[in-house]
């Protein structure tokens, strides 16, 4: 034993040694989190907060410690309702994996705002109860002004329905041109044409904004377009 050792170090595939390190990486991961710029949360099964990093906390104008012991939905409304299914069979199953939900929701001052979460289940050993870690993309805010008053509601072409509903669906620009009949630019010329319409930047922020306009059925599962803005005579088929 060297000189000044204490005792024998620590055996790391001991079951002590093990959660020690857990406890020391957890506390170090939750510094990081109070420290990070991107929205985060931890919440139970069922979707009780069990934590929230201050820049969760600044989206509803709190502190983080608010947060703690109230469930995610009473804070994001989500687009899509059917897509938590899957996230409630995920954990059932312990299946790891990243589960987009479009959401809005409204700000201390009334501004409402949309953007993405993407939800992991997770847990602090294999064996261990599943938690839901989210993380908040902000896709941006609806302003209440003519031109926005007239993209509330939206008319989309045949290509633009069909375009839009695959790209909500995960489907990559290859394969959407693939299903519609077009090359992939123009699939991105649709794509390009919607983002610029409705002020956004990204597939991800253009399908959040989709749902929140309308444009797509919440209520379906693969996503589709909504029937009231089907035939419009924007963009080309």
């Amino acid at each position: 034993m060297e000189l000044g050792a204490s005792g024998p170090p620590d055996d790391p595939q001991t079951p002590e040694s093990w959660h020690r390190q857990a406890i020391t990486w957890r506390n170090r991961m939750m510094l990081l989190l109070d420290h990070l710029p991107l929205p985060v949360a931890l919440c139970d099964p069922h979707g009780v907060i069990l934590l929230a990093n201050p820049a969760m906390a600044a989206e509803w104008g709190m502190l983080s410690g608010q947060m703690q012991g109230r469930n995610a939905l009473e804070f994001f409304r989500p687009l899509s309702p059917v897509r938590l299914h899957p996230i409630a069979e995920a954990v059932r199953l312990r299946r790891r994996s990243r589960y987009p939900v479009e959401v809005t929701w409204s700000t201390p001052d009334g501004t409402e705002r949309y953007g993405e979460i993407d939800v992991d289940p997770v847990s602090d050993a294999p064996d261990s109860a599943m938690s839901l870690m989210l993380l908040l993309r902000v896709g941006g805010e609806r302003v209440e002004t003519p031109a926005d008053e007239a993209a509330a509601r939206p008319r989309l072409s045949g290509a633009e329905a069909r375009i839009l509903a695959l790209a909500a669906a995960g489907d990559t620009t290859a394969r959407i041109a693939k299903r519609v009949g077009l090359t992939p630019d123009g699939v991105n010329y649709h794509l390009t044409q919607l983002s610029r319409r409705w002020g956004v930047r990204g597939k991800a922020a253009l399908v959040a904004r989709a749902y929140f306009l309308g444009a797509l059925d919440p209520a379906v599962w693969p996503p589709a377009a909504a029937e009231d803005v089907r035939g419009g005579s924007a963009g080309t088929e």
